[in-house]
């Protein structure tokens, strides 16, 4: 895990979380983080493999043959670790 130092914070904006943070049963740098993770990772961003699902549905999907096709055209041989020799 990383550990960051933040320098001259205001005492208004420390009593504040601190505040904060009783108001929610966490300790003050829980409630940190709490705040520094929700402004990083926003519940409404987008996800690769989200946004993949919604063009295929948008453009009707694969049917079970299809889906069963591509299924049949897939290389299964096992993958060789690679050698840097």
């Amino acid at each position: 895990m990383a550990t960051v130092t933040v320098r001259n914070l205001p005492d208004e904006v420390h009593r504040a979380l601190r505040v904060r943070a009783a108001q929610h049963g966490r300790s003050t740098e829980a409630e940190i983080r709490e705040i520094l993770e929700a402004a990083a990772r926003p519940p409404e961003r987008v996800r690769l493999g989200s946004l993949l699902v919604s063009i295929a549905r948008e453009a009707g999907g694969l049917t079970d043959a299809e889906a069963e096709h591509f299924n049949q055209l897939r290389d299964r041989t096992p993958a060789e670790p690679m050698s840097f020799e």
